[in-house]
């Protein structure tokens, strides 16, 4: 099977705790990459709300080439891709996409940018859960949305080919960025908040909001993202929001972003990659055409990127 998956901490873990991609005991690794026929992973580099300023850049730049030193370690197998010709020309090779949460990293100055640019940042989440000062995140007290830094941020990241993503955005920093956005916006990482009520997901207006934009929706596999009851969470739980989304009329837009590493294994209705598989035959198994199932899991994602002049 193909597998694209939008946002993991994965690299950002591999940062602080002293790992490897190549092989390690979090969520991803090269060696259970190896399962799938064509890999794609997008690795974030996480802000946590109490880095802001000039550490938050710093910390940007430490994890960035932490990133990049690991692709050159094992580029026999794992390959970064820049644009659209480095996915066709390496099918076989575990594919990894750079991208922020949190545009604290920019330390506050809009020239950083360019930065992320030259890296080969392809996705941008404007906050984490807090505030910073481009705006509200989700879990911020108050009612407030972008701040004029930001409304700068989200013009300058589509001049520079990065797609502004909208998870963990309060609902008035959303609206603020959709109203002004030239492009399509995603949400990496964002289930359905019909079917689980987690400020987190996303209201059926948000998902079609994004749908209307020609953006793209990920998937998370974070239990409290997919049950009310967290401890009652599975796989099933998965399969209920994609179903939801899809009679929003998400064919074309829905796709994963499991979010590995953003949480201990305990948290989420997979360990890793090794379960991926697994998922993908539920679908099948509950009448899922094999062409859809490959949309979902890889397709959709793959044709964003490509269609935006990401990939």
């Amino acid at each position: 099977m193909r597998y694209f998956d939008l946002h993991c901490d994965t690299m950002t873990e591999c940062y602080v705790k002293g790992k490897h991609i190549d092989k390690n005991d979090l969520h991803i690794d090269c060696q259970r990459a190896a399962v799938f026929d064509s890999y794609v992973q997008c690795y974030a580099v996480w802000m946590p709300d109490s880095v802001c300023g000039e550490a938050a850049f710093s910390r940007f730049k430490q994890v960035a080439n932490r990133f990049s030193e690991e692709v050159r370690s094992n580029e026999q197998t794992m390959v970064q891709c820049r644009d659209s010709g480095d996915l066709a020309r390496n099918k076989e090779k575990h594919c990894a996409v750079l991208t922020v949460e949190n545009a604290a990293a920019l330390g506050g100055k809009l020239k950083n940018i360019v930065e992320f640019a030259r890296l080969g940042v392809k996705l941008c989440s404007l906050t984490w859960n807090g505030e910073n000062e481009l705006g509200r995140g989700v879990r911020a007290s108050g009612d407030g949305g972008i701040t004029p830094f930001g409304r700068q941020v989200v013009k300058e990241l589509e001049n520079n080919h990065i797609v502004v993503d909208l998870s963990h955005a309060s609902p008035e920093l959303f609206y603020d960025v959709v109203s002004m956005a030239r492009g399509p916006v995603a949400a990496t990482h964002s289930n359905a908040k019909s079917v689980c009520k987690s400020a987190r997901n996303l209201s059926d207006e948000q998902f079609n909001t994004i749908r209307s934009s020609g953006g793209l929706v990920g998937l998370n596999l974070y239990k409290g993202f997919l049950n009310d009851d967290p401890d009652k969470a599975s796989l099933y739980d998965v399969l209920r929001h994609a179903e939801h989304f899809l009679s929003l009329g998400g064919e074309d837009i829905l796709a994963v972003g499991a979010d590995w590493d953003g949480s201990e294994k305990k948290d989420f209705v997979s360990s890793g990659l090794e379960g991926v598989p697994e998922l993908y035959e539920l679908f099948l198994r509950h009448n899922y055409p094999e062409t859809l199932a490959d949309k979902i899991f890889y397709k959709n994602a793959a044709d964003f990127f490509k269609n935006e002049d990401l990939l």
